[in-house]
């Protein structure tokens, strides 16, 4: 089953490389992908919605969820399962962004990503911002098979995790507010 699911994972991104990916374009999705290096763009933008007294809730369930992902991900799923990057074991396989982490499985980024969208999805009330939350973290999985750093199940997993994440954090952050208000 393992192999059959390494197949499609190589199909897949043999497929985006010859098919989407363009040169016009590449410096593009290249710039996008690496704002979500370390997570410190999702980190800043939770920062500064604390901030605000409007945003604080949204602020607090962001970096609660960002932190649940990267225990999950990062420091849990990626030492346990070590699956190596698409240029390990594709060959002739063409990376536009290269990564210090040399495990693959699920995607840090998407991960955060989806954690830190759902989180704002959850919490504040434009339609227009929720609809944007998540539509940046989609574009931050497809980014990561674009530029070939991922598996499609890599980022596929990242995605549910990092949805978990958000919701759990989004619990998480309003079971906490009702104690206090209620001291």
């Amino acid at each position: 089953m393992l192999e059959l699911i390494q197949q499609l994972d190589e199909g897949a991104l043999w497929w985006i490389a010859q098919h989407l990916r363009m040169a016009w374009l590449d410096p593009l999705v290249m710039f996008y992908t690496n704002l979500g290096n370390g997570g410190l763009c999702f980190i800043a933008v939770a920062l500064l919605l604390l901030v605000f007294r409007q945003t604080r809730k949204s602020g607090a369930t962001a970096l609660t969820a960002l932190a649940f992902g990267a225990v999950v991900t990062n420091l849990t799923i990626k030492p346990l399962i070590t699956r190596p990057r698409p240029w390990v074991v594709m060959e002739d396989f063409v990376c536009l962004v290269t990564s210090s982490d040399p495990n693959s499985f699920p995607s840090g980024h998407t991960t955060a990503a989806f954690a830190f969208g759902v989180a704002l999805f959850l919490t504040v009330k434009p339609k227009w911002a929720k609809a944007a939350a998540l539509a940046a973290a989609a574009l931050m999985g497809l980014s990561r098979l674009y530029v070939g750093v991922h598996f499609p199940t890599d980022v596929l997993t990242g995605a549910v995790i990092g949805t978990c994440c958000g919701i759990l954090a989004s619990w998480v952050v309003r079971r906490v507010s009702e104690r206090c208000s209620r001291r």
